[in-house]
């Protein structure tokens, strides 16, 4: 025989269990959570160790003064003795140059060889690593490689030799205060391209062909392809690195260590994050350098935040 169950029984035992299961589950919620902030704790104290606490650091450093061992607030004592260095405005100078060089050179080329690497039909996986291997130098030995074996001023350096076959006049690379950035900025392009293609390609390769084949069949040629079609598709992807590119070259500091043996000839060569340097180890004046630290933080902080905005906007 089935054995009957009351309704009120059934009810009873539905209502029962259901508190049980809430708790279960808000039980693995919270389980969930605290796994989830445990992987983060690690990345926080990385992040606060050596980001956070550093920056805050640096700024209080930049109000106080330090001499034998007894710290003093000066206010803003820093900062106009800083502006006041003869050297702050020109290395100004040379560090917009550097990255307004930067954007023509260093910003076009890897996407037009993204472009590149996209049509190709052959040996793509060959020519991603190709172009990524610089990347997987380290600088400083990149950097040495140009500066002794396609930097020198003599006819066996490697790009004198390819001016020499082509019938050109040579340089004195980075012997000459106009060839100075240039030859910077042509060596950092290469080092750091590899990141920058691997990124467009993945964007280029998430474009519709549909689009392609449409603007084929309106007649449209490849540069009109890639001014109609490419460019707005990888807008978003455009202007974040150029963002990135803008932050990290205003910041430029290995190129015209190695390169240009620090200021280069008649300063030609001097950047800011240079100039901090100059400060904190060879004039040991670590709060001037930390009041110069401020002043660039605050400035690409101020051009990020206008340039997100406006980007936003338009967008």
């Amino acid at each position: 025989m089935a054995t009957m169950t009351a309704p009120g029984t059934t009810e009873q035992l539905t209502r029962s269990a259901s508190p049980a299961r809430s708790r279960g589950r808000r039980n693995r919620k919270i389980r969930d959570n605290v796994t989830g902030y445990a992987f983060l704790i690690g990345a926080i104290l990385c992040f606060a160790l050596f980001t956070w606490y550093p920056m805050i650091r640096g700024i209080i450093m930049s109000f106080q003064r330090t001499r034998r061992g007894v710290t003093t607030w000066v206010g803003w004592d820093n900062y106009t003795r800083i502006i006041a260095d003869p050297s702050f405005w020109p290395a100004w100078r040379n560090t917009v140059y550097f990255t307004v060089l930067a954007l023509v050179i260093g910003y076009a080329v890897p996407f037009f060889v993204a472009i590149l690497l996209n049509e190709l039909r052959h040996a793509k996986g060959y020519l991603r690593v190709l172009v990524y291997l610089p990347v997987m130098l380290p600088p400083a030995s990149a950097l040495f490689l140009f500066k002794f074996y396609a930097y020198d001023p003599s006819d066996a350096g490697l790009f004198n030799a390819i001016l020499t076959f082509l019938h050109l006049p040579t340089s004195q690379w980075m012997q000459s205060p106009g060839a100075t950035m240039p030859a910077m900025v042509i060596a950092s392009t290469w080092m750091n391209m590899g990141s920058a293609v691997l990124i467009y390609l993945a964007s280029l390769q998430n474009i519709p062909g549909e689009l392609y084949e449409a603007a084929e069949l309106d007649g449209a040629g490849l540069w009109r392809r890639i001014w109609n079609v490419t460019i707005p598709q990888t807008r978003l992807i455009l202007g974040l690195l150029a963002m990135m590119q803008i932050v990290a070259t205003m910041q430029v500091f290995i190129e015209p260590l190695i390169l240009a043996n620090g200021a280069g000839t008649q300063d030609s060569a001097t950047t800011v994050a240079y100039l901090i340097y100059q400060h904190g180890f060879y004039q040991n004046d670590l709060n001037g350098a930390a009041a110069l630290g401020v002043i660039i933080l605050v400035a690409l902080a101020a051009f990020s935040g206008v340039y997100l905005r406006l980007t936003t906007k338009n967008d």
